[in-house]
């Protein structure tokens, strides 16, 4: 005898309210095997592939690709097949389900369904293995995306599935939707020929490798290119547009239009990593107390071949070293503060997206090499969304390069449980009195912010000034 089951939106190991729909593996009245793929969702930092809990026929879905749904709340109907594979009750399906209903999967259903529009889709997940046991500093640490990564201590693993022939993690077919790129004419060369994030990234870069259409698998605007009638330019402005090529004279891959979404004027729900840097920069806000100061740092004496982003990471370990109360996280609610040995710099890297803020662990031990290596492969991480949820976490302080784009000083947020924040503004020429003249110095705008509740002005004034003197070293 069948009967019907609720599938609640579990605790996709993130610790966030809620995700994104990003594709179905199935529709409303298909039959689906326990365990096969249901839905991909996206969280702040991820593309998690939901399996199926049961084995039966798809009663109702919760909604379309882009509705938010909240943790709990019903993402699936099923009619259970009891000639088919089911679980055993109390197995464990590696996600956080509540018990006790057998009428019902994952948690509670406390409130009539919730989704809210949104668009986009991009991410991947690729952490694997068993957590270490946390700490009660690490725990108090679990933050978001921007700030301390909130987190479960569930891992999940990210397996390629096949839809309409096409073979790819979750977070490739998010890029090809992003990138515009048919996944059914790209060439898979990946192993069992799985098509890879190089794969549809080489695609965007270069229309000739995609394959004719006539040896295209199959499902092309199910995987990220519209349908023709839909690309069909409207006018001879968008032909021009279209007929742009991707690559600049340098062979490099460029933008032809903006990034994000074309505007609307309509109001758009946030989702995935701006949804939750809007949460964590709301909180960032209540709970701090955040003074700024800003000076000039003089780097005329500078050699040849000096990287910025190492001298700053070099800087802030020096300064972390002579001031330690800037090295450090606050309890606001216990008032107690810990000064750290170590120096784990938080980098914030701008994405389409929103904000990451990824950490260059150990950065004082670190030579200028090490530094560029780790911050390479931190910024491709953060590009390609395979960034780990435990490379996100628990700096001690952090540091924002603005500089690159444009802006002088900047008074940048502090996150909790930090208490500071460097900024790094563009760097520029200024006349300098020196003996007998002037000069034409470089100089680099700096701006500490700090909560002014864990440490004093002077504290905060002294680690500047040590900033400042060790970037005016020549090497």
């Amino acid at each position: 005898m069948s009967h019907k089951k609720t599938f609640h939106l579990p605790d996709l190991g993130e610790g966030l309210p809620d995700a994104t729909i990003v594709e179905w593996f199935v529709k409303e009245g298909d039959t689906i095997r326990l365990d096969d793929n249901l839905v991909s969702m996206e969280t702040a930092k991820a593309v998690v592939e939901v399996p199926s809990p049961v084995s039966g026929k798809v009663l109702k879905l919760a909604g379309d690709a882009g509705d938010v749904i909240v943790t709990g709340r019903m993402l699936a109907e099923f009619e259970v097949d009891p000639s088919m594979p089911q679980r055993a009750e109390g197995q464990d399906t590696g996600h956080h389900h509540g018990g006790g209903d057998h009428d019902s999967v994952g948690s509670p259903d406390p409130a009539p369904d919730d989704k809210v529009v949104a668009s986009d889709e991009g991410g991947a997940i690729s952490d694997a293995g068993t957590p270490a046991a946390k700490s009660d500093a690490e725990r108090a640490d679990s933050g978001t995306v921007v700030g301390a990564m909130q987190s479960s201590d569930t891992v999940h693993s990210e397996r390629a599935s096949s839809v309409g022939g096409v073979k790819a993690m979750p977070a490739v077919r998010a890029m090809a939707r992003k990138l515009k790129v048919d996944l059914s004419r790209v060439r898979a060369t990946g192993a069992d020929g799985v098509v890879t994030m190089a794969d549809v990234k080489q695609a965007a870069a270069d229309s000739s490798r995609l394959l004719p259409p006539a040896e295209a698998t199959g499902g092309g605007a199910a995987h990220g290119e519209a349908p023709s009638a839909l690309r069909a330019p409207s006018s001879g402005a968008q032909r021009e547009a279209q007929q742009r090529s991707t690559l600049s004279q340098a062979g490099r891959p460029m933008r032809t239009r903006p990034p994000g979404v074309v505007a609307s004027g309509q109001p758009e729900q946030l989702k995935g990593v701006r949804r939750n840097m809007a949460r964590v920069m709301a909180d960032a806000h209540s709970k701090v107390v955040p003074t700024t100061l800003s000076d000039d740092a003089d780097i005329h004496a500078w050699t040849a071949g000096n990287d910025i982003t190492g001298r700053l990471v070099r800087a802030i370990v020096a300064a972390c070293r002579a001031v330690p109360a800037l090295n450090a996280w606050f309890d606001g609610d216990q008032l107690t503060r810990t000064l750290h040995p170590h120096v784990d710099i938080g980098i914030a890297v701008d994405t389409e997206d929103g904000l990451f803020v990824p950490a260059l662990r150990n950065a004082d031990v670190l030579d200028a090499r090490g530094v560029r290596e780790a911050v390479n492969r931190l910024r491709t991480q953060v590009e390609d969304r395979s960034i780990p949820a435990s490379e996100l976490t628990g700096y001690t302080i952090s540091l924002s390069n603005f500089g690159m784009f444009a802006g002088r000083y900047a008074t940048p947020v502090v996150v909790p449980p930090c208490v500071a924040i460097i900024a790094a503004g563009r760097g520029r020429h200024q006349m300098t009195p020196v003996m007998g003249g002037v000069e034409a110095h470089k100089v680099i705008p700096l701006s500490v912010t700090f909560d002014h509740r864990a440490c004093t002005g002077g504290e905060a004034a002294r680690f500047l000034r040590a900033m400042i003197d060790d970037l005016a070293l020549a090497d």
